[in-house]
């Protein structure tokens, strides 16, 4: 392993452990017009997303969890990088991220994503365990679920 790979894979693993003990996101909101929760019984992550949108954009998440470092960084990097931004781009990054999950790259990125693929960069080592995808993606799945109006996230 080089020794540029191994800084990289140091710093990735400091931004998750800092997001998973210190989430800047980790709060309900005082308002909020959607909110899902996401159960991994297998390892006993859970997770409640809370959303406030306007005009037709996402203005703000917050979330309440009880997990492992993983899920808890992934909510946190979740709610920074979908701020702004609009169901459909939502759910594509979604897609995308899913993807850095399960493979540890993104052959397949929109030009578009570039930027907040590059903040959800400290998780796609999480490809390596793959017992752990799950923990990444369960707030992404209660974030989909809030916005689609369900109460709960299913994570398959």
């Amino acid at each position: 392993m080089s020794d540029s790979f191994a800084d990289l894979r140091d710093l990735y693993q400091e931004v998750i452990l800092d997001h998973g003990r210190k989430p800047r996101h980790g709060k309900r909101l005082e308002v909020f017009d959607a909110s899902a929760k996401g159960d991994n019984p297998m390892c006993g992550d859970r997770v409640q997303v809370f959303l406030r949108r306007q005009d037709g954009k996402i203005a703000d998440v917050g979330f309440e969890a009880r997990g492992c470092a993983i899920s808890i960084a992934s909510a946190d990097l979740m709610a920074e990088t979908v701020t702004g931004r609009d169901a459909t781009s939502t759910k594509a990054l979604f897609e995308t991220f899913r993807e850095l999950v399960k493979t540890g790259s993104c052959p397949h990125c929109d030009a578009a994503l570039t930027e907040p693929m590059e903040r959800l960069a400290p998780l796609a080592g999480v490809h390596e365990y793959p017992s752990r995808v799950k923990c990444a993606t369960l707030p992404w799945h209660a974030l989909i679920a809030a916005i689609e109006g369900s109460k709960e996230a299913s994570s398959e």
